[in-house]
């Protein structure tokens, strides 16, 4: 089959908590080109051509990263946004603007309801204390289900079959925030579970590609919350790429030329290792 242009995003965002030391990526078959970009949203992609066919196609990235999570008890929102209704600054505002805007129609306000009812169960009305509700919420009441399809489901569709998974639960969650007049974004990237560090060889679980989201709080910043398995700060999160909406942090995208019987499988494998 004819290999068309591939986009990869597998390199993780450096910043102040996570420092990259080293990274690599290996593609089989070897691009005729290979160039490396950075999106609207600042998130590192390689751009692979092909000038010849092939029966497979391999990316093997690698990276070796020093990883600082936020402790959740020192995430401390400017006084002014201890509450909600929470209002931004307006420097902020016009910047923030388009990730404060709901993604998916709601027609019966069934996420406004359900935002609504968690609202209620948290009279102080505390910003941290309902955010950390609402992942609370999202993982007991909800059942993870792993999905191949292409696509999320919208956060209507999650609430009415009350499971999916991680990137539906990372879109539910989204627009359930813009909900409440806070910014939020998408994110993509690994999973890793600290508790097997000691495992024998080192492996930390097998790993995984994950969704995920950020909100916005003054005072602190981006702030990671995994509404999958309730984390908060970005603990056990590799961040690789955030953006407005899910579409748009896919972590591979590409094309091929070839029959309908070409294409048999794709197959993903995450490891991670504790030096």
């Amino acid at each position: 089959m004819a290999l068309g242009q591939h986009r990869l995003m597998s390199r993780p965002r450096d910043s102040h908590d996570l420092r990259l030391l080293d990274t690599g990526i290996i593609i089989t078959p070897q691009p005729s080109e290979l160039r490396w970009m950075h999106d609207v949203f600042g998130n590192s992609i390689a751009v692979a051509t092909f000038a010849d066919p092939a029966a497979e196609l391999i990316f093997e990235s690698t990276f070796r990263a020093e990883h600082f999570p936020t402790p959740q008890g020192t995430i401390v929102v400017d006084d002014y946004a201890a509450k909600l209704p929470l209002s931004y600054s307006a420097s902020e505002d016009i910047d923030l603007g388009p990730t404060r805007a709901r993604q998916y129609p709601d027609p019966d306000h069934a996420l406004d309801g359900w935002v609504k009812a968690l609202l209620d169960k948290a009279p102080s009305y505390a910003t941290m204390d309902v955010l950390l509700a609402m992942i609370g919420a999202i993982k007991a009441n909800f059942s993870y289900q792993r999905r191949e399809e292409v696509g999320v489901q919208t956060p209507v569709e999650t609430l009415n079959l009350g499971s999916g998974s991680c990137r539906d639960f990372a879109v539910f969650m989204m627009d359930a925030v813009r909900c409440l007049g806070l910014a939020a974004q998408f994110v993509s990237g690994y999973l890793y579970d600290e508790k097997l560090i000691d495992a024998g060889g080192g492996l930390v679980g097998g790993g995984a590609t994950h969704a995920w989201i950020q909100v916005y709080l003054p005072g602190v910043g981006w702030v990671e919350f995994d509404p999958t398995n309730a984390l908060v700060g970005g603990r056990n999160l590799i961040r690789v790429a955030v953006a407005r909406e899910a579409g748009q942090a896919a972590p591979l995208t590409g094309s091929f030329t070839g029959t309908p019987t070409d294409f048999l499988s794709l197959d993903v494998n995450v490891e991670v290792i504790a030096e």
